[in-house]
């Protein structure tokens, strides 16, 4: 697909063209989304200006009016669904991890989050007649949790028929189970999951904005990106903006942090998996006393809500807490060597 040629709108000439491109802003539809105020920060431009341009960005790509119900169902079609790699999950979860959505996955250390993340960097990269998107990764990385070696395990443990299937689609010579060729498709997965560690809140936030770049370059590949993880989204929020008088400030970068999240997922097509940490709610007398950080920021942007506890051994029970179409429900999953398994 070609790029709109942002000169074409009204008072863009090449100077501002430039400088929107410099921005980030490189299509229509993402101006389009855009605020007058964020397009006047980041691009140097009047706020007057953005908002002309922004306006006929929305006339130039058709954006911003309503829309029938059919018309609505015709773009979900667009929609793809990414294996967990367990089934019972998928089911819960409607078929899989949607695009253009925000999966929330939330649990106590050791829960298995961050086996969730590494699990979908590799299934994403699977055929579509497999339970993948045939696409790439983007893994943020808060907690120094991204491991090579994880995705080597989980690579291994793929199903004979699978390995067969993406050594024929990758031209790799060679059987399942052999050094040679597992260490070959090994490479070819890791060389598709682009890895950033972040430092601190900030540098979060400009990852995302990095990370919208990165989608943009890849979005015309054979593998464009099709996960974008943040694990975890809000460790560096919470030792930063600690005590009340700083919960507002937190809640304003963590509700911008969500949208920028989830214009990735809208403009290119991307499922967005988020972890999150939680803590115990002592008040709590009955049930389960753990609450997912964040509060109702978190609660209202995430699409789909999960929540993972540990149970005997290597089993762990996934229950859908929130989604806006699916009933709430539990699947068990185990956490083995060589991924995330059925039970």
């Amino acid at each position: 697909m070609a790029k709109d040629d942002l000169q074409d709108l009204p008072g863009v000439g090449p100077a501002t063209s430039d400088k929107l491109t410099d921005a980030g802003f490189e299509s229509y539809q993402a101006i389009a989304v855009a605020s007058p105020g964020e397009m006047s920060n980041t691009a140097d431009v009047g706020e007057s200006t953005a908002a002309d341009i922004i306006n006929a960005a929305r006339d130039a790509a058709d954006i911003g009016g309503f829309e029938t119900g059919s018309t609505v169902l015709e773009r979900r079609e667009q929609i793809g669904k990414l294996t967990w790699g367990v089934p019972e999950v998928d089911d819960l979860l409607g078929g899989g991890v949607e695009t253009q959505s925000i999966t929330e996955v939330y649990g106590e250390f050791g829960a298995g989050k961050s086996q969730v993340t590494h699990q979908l960097a590799v299934t994403v990269q699977l055929p579509r007649e497999h339970g993948g998107l045939e696409g790439s990764a983007i893994f943020v990385d808060s907690e120094d949790t991204f491991r090579p070696e994880r995705i080597d395990d989980m690579v291994r443990g793929l199903d004979d028929t699978v390995i067969e299937a993406l050594l024929e689609r990758r031209d790799i010579d060679g059987v399942p189970g052999d050094d040679d060729t597992m260490n070959e498709l090994l490479e070819s997965f890791l060389d598709r999951i682009h890895v950033a560690k972040a430092f601190n809140s900030n540098h979060q936030i400009l990852l995302a904005e990095t990370a919208k770049e990165l989608a943009s370059e890849q979005q015309d590949t054979e593998f464009p990106v099709r996960l974008l993880c943040v694990d975890s989204l809000t460790a560096h929020f919470r030792a930063e903006y600690v005590g009340r008088g700083k919960l507002a400030e937190r809640q304003q970068k963590l509700n911008k942090h969500l949208h920028d999240l989830m214009r990735i997922g809208d403009l290119y097509n991307t499922a967005v998996l988020v972890t999150n940490q939680v803590s115990a709610n002592p008040d709590s007398y009955f049930g389960d006393p753990t609450q997912p950080i964040g509060g109702n920021i978190l609660g209202h942007t995430s699409t789909f809500r999960m929540y993972l506890r540990k149970s005997k051994n290597d089993k762990r029970i996934v229950r859908l807490v929130d989604a806006p179409n699916l009933a709430d429900g539990e699947a068990v999953m185990r956490v083995k060597d060589a991924g995330l398994k059925p039970e």
